[in-house]
Parts: C-alpha cells; structure tokens; sequence
C-alpha cells in the first residue's frame, strides 16, 4: 500500500536552485506542498514573490498558497547573490510575469496556519536565509508540535562560501541560523559537503532543454545556467537546493551523523560559521570546564549522487520515482 504524501511548507529565496526544489517538490506524488514562503537572499524579496510564482505556474502546479517575507536579516543588512543567479535571480532567462498573486498575509503567518492546519505533522524545508524560519518560531512557538523535522539548505562542516568558513544562507542571517538549531525540533543540515556534490550530467540537462513540456524544459533552462562569478564552461548542472527535497522525498540517499553544531556569532572572519563537533571524545577545553549546551543536528556528510540525479529527472519528466 503506498503511503500517504508527506506534508511540506518551504521558504525559499527563489534562485535558480530554489527554483530546481519547487519544480521537484509539486511534481513529487510523495510529496504535499502545502505553503511556500519567500525572503530576500538571492535577489531582493517582491522579486523572489515573482520568481516562485512564476516558477509554480511553469510546472503547472496546483494553487498552492505563496506569501512574501522578510525583506532583510534580524540584524545585517541584505546582501544578494546577484552575481550568481542574475539580475532577476533566474538566471536572467526573461520569464514571463505570472498571472498568478501572492496571498494577503505574510510569510510567517501562511507558515503558522499552514503548519497547525495540517492533519499530519510537517516537514519544514527551508532553502534560504533562516529569518523567517526564526520569526516564526519565536512568535509562533506552538507550531513546533506539528513540526515532524526541520530539513534546511545552509552550513557546511568544512569549506564555505561566502567566506572561508560559511556558507550563505547561514552567514546572511547567523542570528536567525542559531534560533532555528536551538529550537527543539529535529533537524537536518543539509549544508554544502553534499549540495556540491549532485551534478546532472550534459546530456540529460539538453534532453530536459529541448523537452516539449514547461516544466521540465524550464528545469533544463536552470540547470544550463553558469555561476557568471566564475566563468566556469561545465558540461553539468548542479541541483543545489532541489537535492535537499530530494532527501526528504527520498532519505536514505543521505548518510547524516548526530553531531553537536552551533552558529559563530561573533564578529570577524568565522562569523556564520557552522561549528560542526566530529570528535570523538572530549578536548582539554571541556576537561578545563569550558562547556556549552550544543544542540544535536543530523548533520549530511555523504550522498548518494546517482540516486538523487535520477530521481529528480524522473520526476520533473512527470515519471513514476525509479523506487518506493
């Protein structure tokens, strides 16, 4: 007997990889898209509202509510990734404008009656700077009874990128980040030791470019598009975001350890970094009595490439998963 969908509200800052993760996510028959939420990041906030709206409309997904969020971090001021997703934060592809209009209220709101209307607990996947994540948990704290897990795209245990040590979404909001790790609600990083990872290989992004139907023709489009902030030529795409509702829709492509993580807060070049704890017993630091409480996250450390590339073209090409 097959199960029933597994209920989900994302936050996105619709991107070209965020865009990726939508297209998946209302295609998925395993997967209930029940809200998406938008916020600044990749580009400003009314242009994200746009993007998602639009994106939703190409794949020809049901009205599934979307509301704008927040249009800055708690703290920092806004810092888009124009120089990664184009002007627009689609990869300057000249979309057309929706037809369809966001909802009345805001993010935070659609997210607290998404999540308490459901009849089954949600997974919460937050692809994006953390800020409405943390407004909603800290205004609304009664919604993490009907949270099942909280599954983000931010962190990295080794190498960042927007500085040495972070990763973006993290970075661009390390005060939201460290709100939702302490929230007590079961957790997923899935930060970029695996997001890097999932590449689609050439010959199925032009099968997906020249494919008749929208939807999977615009995921083609996304995925041809080249980081103009490296002038890299690869004959691949990667999935970004999308790999991180491919392990929901999916979990045992995904190799996570329980480890200890907290956010750097602090001023100076570490801040916004994911501080990952991977040893294996305590240093002289804990024996000399300097001891914090450090939440428990299922931190992603391997991934199954394969697995995730066909599934995600299985179903953005409107097939049957390759597995149940």
């Amino acid at each position: 007997m097959t199960s029933r969908p597994t209920p989900v509200v994302i936050d996105c800052d619709t991107g070209v990889d965020d865009a990726l993760a939508l297209l998946f996510a209302v295609r998925h028959p395993g997967l209930d898209l029940r809200a998406v939420g938008c916020i600044a990041g990749n580009t400003d906030v009314d242009q994200v509202v746009r993007n998602t709206l639009t994106v939703l409309e190409q794949a020809g997904a049901p009205a599934v509510p979307v509301a704008r969020g927040a249009e800055r971090p708690l703290l920092e001021p806004l810092r888009t990734a124009h120089h990664v997703h184009g002007r627009d934060g689609m990869g300057d592809l000249g979309l057309p404008a929706p037809a369809r209009r966001p909802t009345e209220v805001d993010a935070v709101m659609l997210m607290h009656h998404a999540i308490l209307d459901s009849p089954r607990p949600v997974t919460l996947i937050p692809t994006a700077p953390l800020t409405n994540i943390a407004l909603l948990l800290r205004t609304h704290p009664e919604v993490t009874r009907n949270i099942e897990r909280i599954v983000f795209m931010g962190g990295a245990v080794a190498t960042g990128n927007a500085t040495p040590v972070a990763e973006f979404n993290v970075w661009h909001d390390p005060e939201a980040a460290a709100i939702l790790l302490t929230a007590g609600v079961p957790t997923t990083m899935y930060g970029l030791d695996v997001f890097q990872r999932v590449l689609v290989p050439e010959a199925d992004v032009r099968r997906l470019r020249e494919c008749g139907e929208p939807g999977a023709r615009l995921a083609g489009r996304l995925l041809s598009h080249r980081d103009p902030a490296t002038g890299n030529d690869v004959p691949y795409g990667g999935l970004g975001d999308a790999g991180a509702v491919c392990s929901v829709a999916d979990p045992a492509g995904l190799t996570t350890h329980r480890l200890p993580v907290e956010v750097d807060l602090a001023p100076g070049p570490a801040r916004g970094q994911t501080v990952v704890d991977r040893r294996p017993r305590p240093g002289e630091a804990e024996l000399h009595g300097e001891t914090r409480e450090q939440p428990l996250v299922d931190v992603a450390l391997d991934i199954d490439v394969e697995r995730y590339v066909k599934l995600f073209l299985a179903i953005v090409e409107g097939l049957d998963p390759p597995w149940t």
